[in-house]
């Protein structure tokens, strides 16, 4: 794991290119401590530079940009299963210097060409110079687990880990874009292709990028998940079949993410997805297993007692750090260096806070991102296969029936919902309501899950901004028997490359430690896609399949409890300790004017929020807190 930065300028530099290099490839330092590296061609203005977090081969052989004839080649990841590939290699006659995985996605890229990536487990993003053919080839894993930005305008092309290495460039240019603007006030987040900055975009999960001495640059894909889907076909096996299938495929790709020169441990909230890691790897261990949990002094926000029970249960080495307001109060004023695009995920701060932990024991930790959009985690799932169809029934009623759930007090729902059958079960619901309520005049299924996932309705948005820019657009389309598969799908391809896998990324390599996602692995993923409905959500409960392969390493009393994910206190926050700077907001009218935002509607919004006035989702809020605190910082 490290970080990667560089740079092709086809004008005339009047700078001092070796200064900006070091410059970009230093800002980027916390999440490659061990070396950092550097490749000029001063014949072509073509630069690289690498920052080293040390996992594999930790000598100094293993340090990039790494050369071989007339090629240069700079790598973020890791290549799980580097020493099957290597083996290959040799057999082919092929001879190795070093001990690292980064030398054999060089030989592979070498004897296989483009095609190699196709036999990687793994996460990467990786720059190759080809100086013979004037040539650069940049990639990014199938599913964007490793970031990779690229800008390139008026003869300049940078490219990087992270936007503020982009900065430290004489010639970038800051203009927003208005799409990206408007994707981040509907979720939070700004999902690839789009980027805070116009000129600048989000190299897309499971392409190539390609660019030539003429200036001329193309992406293409190499992997697809809307054709992974589409090929997909629903098994002829029994559920028990299928059960001892899906234990087979996360034991293999669990296994191949505990390859590592350095300690590896796990991130365990007590959940489903977490639990699984950790007692899968833990029974296949001779070793106990490290295990990681954060916990909140607030107990309506703690759920590290059952992390601490699962972990007692399956005999990890147990390890719990406990927070309060203290703690977040640090962090906030930091949060626009931390995530340095406009980014609203509350969860960060947590994160944060338990990599942090985990990075006095270990160098490398497993998390169990992905499981929801798998397995059919979330409650928008159920929600859109069980209730769209009964609201498409009403028609033109639709609207009235809209007008009338509005009126209904999501904070009283949230006390309530407990005495209420059809919401019994169901956690932070004056969050899900108004969305529930803003998508019944969705003009489809797919419209009214894209608007059950926005924290602003279609009306206020266009009040505050003008008219959204839509979440997907691409060529997933339903097929019968795998409804939740396709759902899951659209967020894989939004919601967990440009947030979950942002909050991950970000969040680890600040303190230099290397996050590791065992549940993407890519033929788990194929595996996943061709699960029916049935083994997905299953009597209104997600993750069925997986629960129950679960259950034979678990108790089941300690995993069936509400879902709480990895949420903090983030409404009394802004009410209390954030008030002053949401009162500085509501005046900034530079702040409105650079992002294009309506300063009386967006003023009268925090009056709202602010005095109780009308329900205004608190995560909005949060999100035009965190837009303004990036905005302070990098404007």
């Amino acid at each position: 794991m490290c970080r990667l930065s560089g740079f092709w300028d086809f004008s005339s530099p009047t700078y001092d290119p070796q200064a900006v290099l070091q410059k970009m490839r230093d800002s980027l330092q916390h999440g490659g401590p061990d070396y950092g590296g550097a490749f000029l061609d001063a014949e072509t203005g073509l630069a690289l530079g690498h920052r080293r977090l040390s996992i594999i081969d930790l000598s100094p052989a293993g340090n990039q940009p790494l050369y071989y004839k007339e090629k240069a080649l700079i790598f973020n990841g890791e290549i799980y299963n580097y020493q099957e590939i290597r083996k290959e290699l040799e057999l082919l006659g092929r001879a190795f210097q070093t001990e690292s995985d980064t030398e054999v996605l060089f030989q592979a890229l070498e004897e296989w060409g483009e095609a190699a990536v196709n036999r990687f487990h793994g996460m990467f993003a990786f720059a190759l110079w080809d100086k013979a053919n004037k040539e650069l080839l940049i990639c990014r894993d199938r599913l964007g687990v490793k970031p990779l930005y690229y800008y390139y305008q008026d003869g300049l092309f940078l490219f990087a880990s992270e936007l503020k290495a982009f900065h430290q460039h004489p010639r970038f240019r800051k203009e927003i874009s208005p799409q990206a603007v408007s994707l981040y006030l509907q979720q939070g987040y700004i999902p690839a292709p789009y980027c805070i900055f116009k000129g600048c975009q989000k190299l897309k999960g499971g392409h190539f990028l390609k660019l030539n001495q003429k200036g001329e640059l193309k992406t293409y894909p190499y992997w697809s998940l809307a054709e992974r889907y589409a090929a997909a076909e629903i098994p002829d096996a029994s559920e028990a079949e299928l059960k001892s299938a899906l234990e087979k495929e996360l034991r293999k790709s669990f296994a191949l993410r505990m390859v590592a020169d350095v300690p590896v441990g796990v991130f365990l909230s007590g959940g489903v997805d977490s639990s699984i890691v950790a007692a899968l790897l833990q029974d296949q261990s001779a070793q106990q297993l490290r295990t990681f949990t954060i916990g909140f002094k607030d107990k309506e926000y703690n759920e590290a007692n059952q992390a601490k029970a699962v972990a007692e249960h399956i005999g990890s080495q147990h390890e719990e750090l406990y927070c309060g307001p203290e703690d977040f109060e640090q962090l906030i004023p930091n949060w626009a260096e931390l995530y340095d695009e406009p980014f609203g995920d509350s969860s960060g701060i947590p994160t944060y806070l338990v990599a942090q932990m985990a990075k006095q024991s270990v160098k490398v930790s497993l998390s169990a991102d992905g499981g929801d959009e798998l397995f059919g985690g979330y409650t928008k799932y159920e929600v859109c296969q069980r209730f769209y169809p009964k609201i498409k029934k009403l028609g033109p009623l639709r609207p009235l029936a809209a007008a009338l759930m509005g009126q209904i007090n999501p904070f009283w729902l949230e006390r309530n919902a407990s005495k209420l059958p059809i919401l019994k079960g169901y956690k932070n619901i004056s969050n899900k309501w108004p969305k529930l309520v803003a998508a019944l005049g969705a003009k489809d299924q797919e419209a009214f899950f894209h608007q059950s996932s926005s924290y602003i309705s279609p009306q206020k948005h266009q009040a505050l901004f003008g008219s959204p820019t839509p979440r997907y657009q691409g060529e997933l389309k339903p097929k019968a028997g795998r409804y939740i598969g396709y759902l899951g799908s659209l967020d894989l391809l939004t919601y967990l490359e440009g947030d979950i896998m942002v909050k991950v990324d970000r969040a680890t390599m600040a303190v230099a430690l290397e996050g590791r996602e065992p549940l993407l692995d890519h033929q788990l993923l194929d595996f996943a896609l061709s699960l029916p409905d049935e083994l997905k959500i299953r009597s209104g409960q997600g993750k069925y399949l997986l629960r129950q392969l679960l259950y034979d390493y678990v108790p089941k009393d300690l995993i069936e409890r509400p879902k709480q994910g990895f949420s903090i206190p983030i409404e009394q926050w802004l009410r209390g300790l954030l008030r002053p700077d949401l009162e500085a907001l509501a005046q900034d009218k530079a702040f409105a004017d650079c992002f294009g935002l309506q300063q009386t509607v967006l003023e009268d919004m925090l009056r709202q929020f602010l005095d109780r006035k009308a329900y205004i989702n608190p995560h909005f809020i949060w999100f035009l807190y965190v837009l303004r605190q990036w905005y302070k910082r990098w404007f």
